[in-house]
């Protein structure tokens, strides 16, 4: 094996659109890049990394600014459930849950096809990411909280998790609700409920927004809604007082609540910013509230910070707050010292135990990346500042990411030891540590662990412990001195009296929060069971073999679509973004490029306008004919897994150009006969955009390509495509949103039927739950389509029942017919993948 050393994809920045599902950017990539330098694609030229430096981001997508023309940018998950519109109201996810739990429901039960552990450090693939040494993996973890025994972990897409014996063992104690994107979990010490904030608030394109906050006085047997549904909500922190109180912080501004009451609503404290133009990025995101310790819930500070932004009117509000008589009145506070008022974005506070001190983590907006740590050594917000570190400082202490703190948008912490004040653990992309008060500074959570002097390639050599998953969200110690971090890829631990030194203990071997984006499925040539992968956010792609105690890694990164073949699951195509694909014809040992994508394909034209979750897919009567898109769309002639394309060489051939502007969303191949769903608004597909947002379908259906028109058919994502394998002509479509009744101008309907071609539809979706739906799927004869509030078939008269019992309501993203069509599994994003016979 070479032991040329590769780097972690990394996605450069953007920001998009708040809405149910918020922002656009997907950061943080779990691996180092491969297959390795020097291996051999099919026409003998040498492969070069399969990551950010073959792909133009020399420095791993970190760094770089944020201007109103990059909130405009691509939007890979958002925009799909907004389109035409910006942003819409979280009573319509909740609507449609209900809509989807008054359903009958089909015979059948749900079972968990995941349930495996997700083990990152499998050797056998020698080109895999077990290099980073980040062990057994799970999904996106965002808040952490601790009382007594109960650990309680709240996950990006996957729920609320308990734990009695310290991470060894996990269970879902959230899974009814209406959605499982956590924000906050906090614990009140005055009477230990556990409280739970709905609405991802780490403003990336995944994370969905939520509609409440619940409380359970039985550590999450059951939960009530607290006050009013808060609409929109995206919950950072939720903080306790001693007078009863509880403050939560929101991207709708500052909550309170009496903490022993439950029907009461909400009060928004703090809002300073008055909006006039209705911006979506400027509705007062308070990133952190802290109650200080000791006052007697009289004193408490806030920040306000909306990620981004240029212009002074986008920045005047941002900044810190401070409330002197238990949150009834706010002043902006004007701390003095290393603090730089002009560049507040987001910020997250800790006090010391006694309220003496005050650190602060603080982004610079308008360059989207670390502004410094901070402390008040008087704990005064107004007092004096002092910088304690910044990128330079702690990149000098041994961390890895490229640029630390590029990310402080996204991922960012500061959590203080409660046994030891000088004793507090920094989370950016790496975790950091000052047992000094911030004079000095140690990684102890690097990126990856294959570029230290302790790494060997040769496992029997290899010193190196594990460390984390990047990507830091949450940290909190117990009462027993055990530290506890959060971040991309699970949960991990160490003992808080542990100092300096590289050494975790990953706690996921139970904690099942995967966050799938697609799942393929193919036959093991051995004859024992199918093979199955899927493309997972910052885990890279699984791999499931039968028999297996564990899933594998062998591709690292952010992971979309997959292409298995049907009787040969060794056989697979990998996306990375933008149409960036790769083969692999031996369960994913070794890894070739086939992509369209400019970067590598030097042909002309070549693609650079793949959305960054770009369509692909294979034709079910030929697995070797695949079919993707961009701008154009790929017909990769039936080359299968002979396919090549590098440099000047390349069987990728474009049989579309959908126009200057317009990406493809979803593609569906039947022999000669493909459909291409598309978008367009000359900004990437944004809704927003200064040209109206529109979408489409195109095919080649009669022989020569042409626009559908179709009035039936709503402006909305187009999200999947399925052709009757028996008739080329019969087409389903589903679209993702909501229709005209949450949002103007979006039409009605979300499945619909054309049986000649697409020249005429049908609107088939009868009784289904108004709600965004993301694939269409013809199993034993019958229709199903999945999407957001779960999966449903059509009973074959008009109507429609949900599938089988037993699924959690966690999003769907993909389904996928087993080789022998006995099965069909689901992948979820934030709950793994799930498998139904019916």
């Amino acid at each position: 094996m070479s032991s040329a050393r590769r780097r972690a994809t990394r996605v450069a920045l953007s920001a998009a659109l708040p809405a149910l599902l918020l922002f656009n950017a997907i950061p943080g990539h779990a691996a180092p890049a491969d297959p390795t330098p020097g291996a051999v694609i099919t026409d003998g030229s040498a492969l070069p990394p399969f990551g950010p430096e073959a792909f133009g981001d020399e420095d791993g997508g970190e760094g770089g600014s944020e201007s109103a023309d990059i909130l405009a940018a691509d939007a890979a998950y958002s925009a799909v459930r907004t389109a035409p519109g910006t942003t819409v109201s979280s009573e319509a996810l909740a609507a449609g849950r209900q809509s989807a739990n008054g359903m009958p429901t089909s015979a059948g039960r749900w079972s968990e096809f995941s349930s495996a552990p997700y083990n990152t450090a499998d050797h056998s693939y020698e080109l895999g990411p077990h290099m980073a040494g980040h062990g057994v993996a799970s999904g996106r973890i965002t808040s952490l909280a601790v009382d007594g025994q109960y650990l309680y972990a709240g996950a990006a897409g996957g729920g609320v998790w308990r734990s009695t014996d310290q991470g060894a063992h996990w269970s879902p104690v959230f899974d009814q609700q209406d959605t499982l994107s956590i924000g906050a979990v906090a614990v009140n010490p005055a009477d230990h409920s556990l409280w739970v904030g709905t609405g991802e608030a780490n403003s990336n394109a995944d994370g969905i927004a939520g509609g409440g906050i619940y409380r359970s006085t039985d550590h999450g047997q059951t939960f009530q809604l607290v006050g009013n549904r808060v609409a929109n909500s995206m919950v950072f922190r939720i903080s306790f007082a001693e007078n009863n109180q509880v403050y939560v912080a929101t991207n709708q501004g500052l909550l309170k609540h009496p903490s022993k009451q439950i029907r009461s609503p909400w009060q928004t404290v703090l809002k300073p910013d008055p909006n006039p133009t209705g911006s979506p990025y400027r509705t007062s995101f308070v990133t952190d509230v802290r109650v200080r310790p000791g006052s007697h819930g009289q004193t408490v500070v806030a920040a306000l910070g909306w990620r981004g932004g240029t212009k002074a009117d986008d920045l005047q509000y941002n900044g810190f707050y401070v409330s002197n008589d238990a949150g009834a009145t706010w002043t902006k506070a004007t701390p003095g010292g290393d603090l730089d008022a002009s560049r507040f974005g987001r910020t997250t506070f800790d006090w010391t135990p006694d309220g003496s001190k005050l650190y602060a983590v603080v982004e610079d907006p308008t360059n989207v990346s670390l502004g410094g740590v901070f402390s008040a050594d008087s704990g005064d917000i107004n007092g004096s500042w002092t910088k304690l570190a910044d990128a330079a400082k702690l990149k000098a202490s041994g961390g890895r990411a490229g640029t630390p703190g590029a990310q402080a948008w996204y991922d960012q912490y500061v959590t203080v030891d409660p046994a030891d004040p000088n004793h507090v653990y920094l989370g950016l992309e790496d975790i950091y540590e000052t047992s000094d008060g911030g004079k000095s500074w140690d990684t102890i959570g690097p990126y990856w662990n294959y570029d230290l002097p302790c790494y060997d390639d040769d496992p029997a050599k290899n010193t190196c412990p594990n460390t984390t998953h990047p990507d830091q969200h949450a940290a909190v110690v117990a009462p027993d001195g055990t530290a506890y971090f959060g971040n991309d890829g699970g949960v991990w631990s160490r003992p808080a009296a542990l100092r300096k030194v590289v050494q975790w203990t990953d706690r996921n071997a139970t904690l099942r929060t995967l966050q799938y984006f697609y799942g393929g499925l193919g036959a093991s040539p051995d004859g024992k069971g199918d093979i199955a992968w899927g493309g997972l956010q910052d885990n890279g792609y699984s791999v499931l073999t039968p028999g297996s105690d564990h899933m594998a890694e062998p591709k690292g990164g952010d992971g979309f679509d997959v292409v298995v073949d049907p009787k040969n699951g060794n056989r697979v195509v990998a996306e990375y973004t933008n149409l960036a694909m790769a083969k692999s014809d031996d369960g994913g040992h070794s890894w070739y490029y086939v992509t369209p994508n400019c970067k590598q394909n030097k042909t002309s034209p070549c693609e650079t306008d793949g959305r960054f979750n770009a369509p692909f897919s294979a034709d079910p009567g030929n697995a070797d004919h695949w079919v993707a898109g961009g701008r154009y769309v790929w017909d990769n002639q039936g080359k299968g897994w002979d396919t090549t394309c590098w440099q000047q060489v390349c069987d990728w051939k474009p049989v579309r150009d959908l126009g200057a502007g317009n990406a493809s969303t979803a593609v569906a191949v039947s022999g000669s006969t493909t459909y291409v769903g598309w978008c367009g608004t000359g900004n990437g597909c944004n809704p927003g955009a200064a040209t109206p947002f529109t979408s489409g379908i195109d095919t080649n259906y009669g022989g020569t390509w042409h626009r559908i028109s179709a009035p039936e058919l709503p402006n909305r994502f187009v999200t999947g495509l399925t052709v009757d394998p028996a008739d080329a002509g019969h087409v389903y479509a589903v679209y993702g949103s909501y229709s005209r009744h949450w949002i103007d101008g979006a039409g009605v309907g979300h499945v619909f039927e054309s049986r000649d071609g697409g020249a005429h539809w049908t609107d088939i979706s009868g009784n289904l739950p108004d709600a965004p739906f993301s694939v269409v799927k013809l199993w034993k004869g019958q229709v199903v389509v999945g999407g957001d509030v779960g999966v449903f078939v059509a009973d074959g008269s008009g109507c429609w029942r949900r599938l089988g019992t037993g699924l959690p309501n966690a999003s769907v993203s993909d389904l996928t017919v087993s080789p022998d069509g006995s099965y069909l599994m689901a992948a979820t994003h934030g709950r793994g993948l799930w498998k139904i016979t019916g």
